[in-house]
């Protein structure tokens, strides 16, 4: 592109491609990718390998996608004033993968609602949580954070079974 031409196209770029911006669209955007990826890393490990764990002492696949399950329900269900009794329930880690990939996908179903109410204005809104109380941006962030880190044990444990990780995709 001769050199007269770029500043137009760095501004059709900018006008076409931005994206949101403040502190709720960064944890809104955070958020989409690592839910995108932990239902991929769901789906491509087979059903027979959920049992998997790499040495005694770790937790079994079936049981991280769990671990992501309850600590969704908990966190944006208390974000969407959600009743404890009323929010996703967690399966058996010895449940089948459809009964957990189910539970997951509920899990993420009451999060996209949380994360949607969640704005700039009122992302310093006290929530409570359990015995305590978090800012609404905080819990989201935290809840963000979260599934990064579990998605990061999911996508080892796929790697040690030769499978790909949904993020090293092309």
């Amino acid at each position: 592109m001769e050199a007269a031409r770029r500043p137009h196209y760095y501004l059709h770029y900018y006008l076409h491609y931005s994206v949101a911006a403040g502190p709720a669209a960064e944890v809104q955007r955070s958020y989409a990718a690592v839910k995108a990826n932990i239902l991929k890393a769901a789906d491509k490990m087979p059903a027979a390998d959920f049992g998997y764990k790499p040495t005694p002492e770790v937790r079994t696949y079936a049981r991280v996608l769990n671990h992501v399950t309850e600590a969704q329900a908990n966190s944006c269900g208390a974000a969407n004033h959600t009743a404890p009794d009323a929010r996703v329930k967690t399966p058996a880690e010895t449940a089948d993968k459809a009964a957990i990939v189910e539970a997951l996908n509920a899990s993420f179903a009451e999060c996209d609602k949380a994360f949607a109410s969640l704005t700039d204005a009122n992302a310093l809104e006290m929530v409570d949580l359990g015995r305590g109380k978090r800012s609404r941006i905080g819990l989201m962030w935290g809840t963000s954070q979260h599934d990064t880190e579990q998605y990061a044990t999911l996508a080892l444990y796929l790697r040690l079974k030769g499978i790909a990780p949904p993020s090293s995709e092309k």
